[in-house]
């Protein structure tokens, strides 16, 4: 029943995308021969995997943030041609009324 119930924890650990090494020693943290060892172990191997996957999620707002910055560079630079626009329409009709 045990060997069962590892299989079933590796198989759902590679299905989560660890790697098939990285799934057995997490599935085998729980042999422990004490439970508290085994339930510590399990604590400490959670805690790594929380910690890699907070950098990942900060690296992907970083590229987030980045593409948030290139779409504000592009809408500051239509609104500027827009105001250059409409300062030479401006400019135009000032001087067409002045002669």
């Amino acid at each position: 029943m045990a060997r069962k119930n590892d299989r079933d924890l590796i198989d759902k650990l590679r299905a989560g995308g660890l790697r098939k090494s990285v799934a057995r020693t997490l599935a085998g943290s729980s042999k422990s021969k004490s439970k508290g060892k085994a339930a510590k172990a399990i604590d400490d191997s959670v805690a790594r995997l929380r910690s890699v996957t907070s950098i990942l999620e900060r690296r992907a707002q970083e590229a987030r943030r980045s593409e948030a910055g290139k779409k504000a560079a592009r809408t500051r630079k239509r609104s500027a041609a827009k105001r250059s626009a409409a300062a030479k329409r401006g400019a135009k009709t000032r001087a067409k009324a002045g002669k």
